[in-house]
């Protein structure tokens, strides 16, 4: 099985991919992003810098994807990512416009054919200030200059492209992440591990009561 964990900055992909990854027996497929030499400067200047940072995110994942997630799956039981490709259409579609974002999708359009679909898409919601919380948690100094209304336009672009859930390649799950800590506590990570195998019918899971 190939779970991919999405969300917005900061809100959590990458702990909750490792904390998952002994109890499902996985391979880790995490996103590299500090080899892009663009990061820094589009954080300063979005405009100036958007269409390299895009170019180069998307051919960086592109090339992670297709070499290794067939590999992983070889040779793990499961595989874990904590991005999707289709990520990185969701940012451009906020950094780019006109010409740049045409070229753009055309790229992307090509590329997309030859990546492998994860079999669920967990998603972690939380709200603007908590995900501000967490990147000042963390302290990646390139991160310090991001703007609240990117992160909502993040939020919104995320929403809107879970809203056609129904046109995707691959079935989710939507967690909302802002009343729980998964890193403290045991027995809410548990709930997520649950909440995941019951999503892709995998032992052992305890299912959901309904709600009287």
């Amino acid at each position: 099985m190939y779970i991919a964990i999405e969300g917005v900055i900061g809100v959590g992909k990458t702990t909750l991919a490792r904390l998952l990854q002994p109890s499902f027996k996985a391979g880790l497929l995490l996103e590299v992003f500090e080899e892009n030499p663009f990061l820094s400067d589009f954080y300063s200047d979005r405009a100036r810098y958007a269409f390299q940072t895009q170019i180069f995110f998307l051919l960086s994942r592109y090339r992670q994807q297709n070499n290794n997630v067939p590999r992983l799956l070889m040779e793990n039981e499961n595989l874990i990512s904590d991005y999707t490709f289709e990520k990185d259409s969701i940012f451009a579609r906020i950094n780019l416009q006109g010409d740049e974002l045409d070229m753009y999708h055309r790229v992307h359009e090509a590329l997309a054919e030859k990546v492998p679909t994860p079999d669920l898409l967990v998603y972690l919601r939380a709200n603007i200030d908590t995900i501000m919380q967490r990147i000042a948690l963390r302290d990646r100094s390139y991160e310090r200059q991001i703007e609240r209304a990117y992160l909502q336009q993040l939020s919104d672009a995320y929403e809107e492209f879970l809203s056609h859930s129904s046109r995707l390649p691959f079935p989710t799950l939507i967690i909302d992440t802002d009343e729980i800590d998964y890193v403290r506590s045991a027995d809410e990570l548990k709930s997520i591990d649950n909440r995941i195998r019951q999503a892709l019918q995998l032992s052992p899971f305890q299912p959901t009561l309904p709600i009287s």
